[in-house]
């Protein structure tokens, strides 16, 4: 069974830092397009940021380009995302997702995605 499980979330004050994480288990996501939304209540699924397979090229969201950091550690099945200077106004529940192998996907469109983990609050206090 392929489960996708998200870390890290919590409370920080705005200008802080939170390190999510996504577990994966089941399969190997070596070869996945694997990637962060969220959602703000009230809102769309956003994308946020996505790394592909075979060197990890990097994808970010306007929003959070030169803040947000995303890598993965295949060998451990898990994929990162550093969040530092967080506003406000990026708080939302951070969902992780991840595409079949060798996929070729649109990285910003949730449809594309396969996988998705259960979430994880992040709360940004001003």
């Amino acid at each position: 069974q392929v489960q996708l499980v998200e870390s890290g979330g919590g409370l920080v004050q705005a200008g802080g830092s939170l390190r999510l994480s996504c577990a994966a288990s089941g399969r190997t996501f070596s070869n996945s397009v694997m990637g962060w939304f969220r959602q703000a209540p009230g809102k769309e699924r956003e994308f946020v940021a996505a790394i592909s397979w075979s060197g990890g090229t990097p994808f970010y969201a306007d929003s959070v380009k030169g803040r947000v950091t995303i890598s993965r550690d295949d060998a451990k099945n898990t994929m990162y995302l550093q969040m530092n200077s967080l506003k406000p106004e990026d708080t939302a529940v951070y969902c992780c997702a991840a595409s079949r192998p060798y996929k070729p996907i649109s990285y910003y469109q949730p449809r594309m995605y396969d996988y998705w983990g259960q979430g994880t609050q992040v709360t940004v206090s001003s």
